[in-house]
């Protein structure tokens, strides 16, 4: 069956009859004599609109010659005989026409200039892509079929739809061959959809009457994968539309970089450079700052039993395994962490012996609320609340002031 939509693509109201409304889980499956919003096919997502002006239909799918509209109310909205009126969204409606109209010449071009067929298609809610039966697609090629587009877009090449029975010789013309077989449980006349002097092809989607409608067409990027080649494109407005995002982005830059688009990438770079010599002195400076930590726990007699340090340097853990590396004494106990402002996200390192690490390792990480695990004499783990220090600090204290107790009794019995 050809629906209405498909009969005439600009339609945006209609009504039509009621065949069937069935209840299923999610509300209610209705199906009418005829419809205007398009069901999910040919790589084209369905429609959304309206029934009865206020009722919003989301997904609308074809089986065999019906389409069935699913909506999600709690009681039968409707009885077979009913007249519902119909209403599309227009604007998404008019994008994916023109994400398909653009796909089918864009299709054709690639096919006809350099032989690279189409082996699928994708019409996404950003942009849309081709995969090419192609090893690779070259900027030279993209530009060349690009300007191709567009120079049929100005010249207002016009597109339209023939309707054909399946048996009408014509359909198995050179002009009028399909690329790809139609689904299994497609019956009745079948659509054409051809553009003047560049292709035809049977479709079930909705297609713009003319070209100069699509506005232009934009190549994105060339996407590569095993046995795949995307192209990435935009058409109509969304080109539009991606424009005014990058000259939003644009003047964001203009000022956070205190200068205009032609200036921004020596601009960046020098930016790059700056942070990089930051970042270096930056490490130096930490290293050091752990060294004479190290330095003065080194140099403490005696050497104590437990030792901790908290900093906020951030993610960076570089002066925890500075500090941990160049402390000499094995026996004593490092609870070090590090974190930002916030006192919440963090790291933490344990280092001591194996016993110690066992028996505080993971009642530290509890408490600090981390995700961790320690092996032999180290104890490592990202923690979600550096605010629980002090409770560690307690804990710590305690458990080696037990172990000072039972040393002192032990004496006392020799």
């Amino acid at each position: 069956m050809v629906f209405k939509c498909q009969e005439d693509s600009f339609l945006t109201e209609f009504s039509s009859e009621v065949v069937a409304c069935d209840k299923v889980k999610d509300g209610y499956d209705v199906i009418f004599r005829d419809t205007i919003l398009f069901p999910e096919g040919g790589g084209q997502p369905t429609d959304h609109g309206w029934l009865n002006g206020t009722i919003p239909v989301r997904n609308i799918t074809r089986k065999g010659p019906d389409a069935i509209h699913r909506i999600e109310v709690e009681s039968a909205p409707f009885a077979v005989g009913d007249l519902v009126s119909q209403k599309v969204d227009w604007d998404r409606r008019f994008d994916h026409m023109q994400q398909h109209s653009g796909q089918h010449l864009i299709t054709a071009l690639f096919d006809r200039e350099y032989g690279f067929g189409t082996k699928s298609w994708w019409l996404g809610s950003e942009d849309s892509y081709v995969d090419l039966n192609a090893s690779d697609v070259t900027r030279e090629q993209l530009d060349r079929i690009e300007q191709m587009c567009n120079q049929l877009i100005v010249d207002c090449t016009a597109v339209t739809v023939k309707v054909y029975a399946p048996d009408d010789p014509m359909l198995q013309s050179d002009v009028t061959r399909a690329t790809r077989g139609l689904p299994k449980d497609v019956s009745g006349p079948l659509r054409v959809v051809s553009i003047d002097g560049v292709e035809s092809n049977m479709c079930c989607g909705t297609h713009v009457r003319n070209l100069a409608q699509l506005q232009a067409i934009k190549f994105l990027n060339v996407e590569k994968s095993k046995n795949k080649c995307l192209v990435h494109f935009l058409v109509g407005g969304r080109v539009l539309r991606k424009l005014t995002e990058c000259y939003d982005r644009e003047k964001m830059f203009n000022k956070l970089l205190k200068g205009g688009p032609v200036d921004h990438i020596n601009l960046v770079k020098e930016l790059q450079s700056t942070v990089k010599l930051a970042q270096k002195t930056s490490k130096k400076l930490i290293t050091e700052a752990a060294l004479l930590e190290a330095n003065k726990l080194n140099s403490m007699d005696p050497i104590p039993r437990f030792y901790s340090v908290h900093r906020q340097d951030g993610p960076d853990s570089d002066f925890m395994n500075c500090f941990a590396r160049n402390v000499s004494s094995p026996n004593c106990f490092l609870f070090l962490t590090n974190g930002d402002d916030s006192g919440k996200s963090g790291q933490m390192v344990l280092q001591g012996l194996s016993e110690d690490i066992l028996k505080l390792g993971d009642k530290i990480c509890e408490l600090l609320e981390g995700k961790g695990n320690g092996k032999g004499t180290r104890y490592n783990a990202k923690v979600t609340k550096l605010k629980a220090i002090d409770q560690c600090q307690t804990l710590i204290e305690s458990y080696f002031a037990g172990q000072c107790q039972d040393n002192n009794s032990l004496k006392n019995e020799l």
